[in-house]
Parts: C-alpha cells; structure tokens; sequence
C-alpha cells in the first residue's frame, strides 16, 4: 500500500505564493525529481501562515529520503518556509474503502 503524507510547513505564505510563478521551472525540476523517488500524488493548500503539502508516495521511507535532501530543504527555506520552525509531518498507510473517491 501506498502512504499518503501531509506536510505543515510554517512560513511567509506570500513569498511562497509569488514563487509559484515566479519560479515555476524549479517547482516542476521538484516535481519531476520527487516522482522519479516514488511520488505518486503532489498538491499544495495554503492557510494563516503555513503551506499544507498533501501527497501520496509509494512509501514512507521514500518520502522521507526525499525530504531529506539538503538542496531541497535549502529550496524550501528560500520560498518562504521559516527555518526556525520545523514542519509538522504526518505518514499515514494508505487504505481502501468503499466511500473512497
């Protein structure tokens, strides 16, 4: 089963919001990099003072490897995470249901 991975990462979420654009080519190098590790789903949600990453990996092990990348925590801090406030992570086990959708 695959597990599904939120990630609260508390900072400026309108410098984040403006390198979005600004720095579309990086985002998708990230994106393209994060699948080629084992990333299944990736989506973004903004809220008061933190950016919510929701995705979906073939593992937890291969997220973890993934997040751990020095270049991509550098990247992380130069769109706006703090770096004084470590994110909040959560890995679940993926499960089926019937009211799944």
């Amino acid at each position: 089963m695959s597990s599904i991975v939120a990630v609260k990462i508390f900072g400026d979420t309108s410098v984040f919001t403006k390198s979005l654009d600004e720095r579309a080519d990086e985002y998708r190098d990230i994106s393209a990099r994060s699948q080629d590790a084992g990333a299944i789903h990736h989506q973004f949600a903004i809220g008061d003072g933190f950016v919510l990453v929701n995705d979906e990996w073939e593992s937890a092990e291969a997220f973890e490897k993934f997040f751990a990348d020095p270049e991509l925590q550098a990247f992380i801090g130069s769109v706006g995470g703090d770096p004084n406030k470590a994110p909040e992570i959560i890995i679940g086990e993926a499960v089926d249901s019937t009211d799944r959708f």
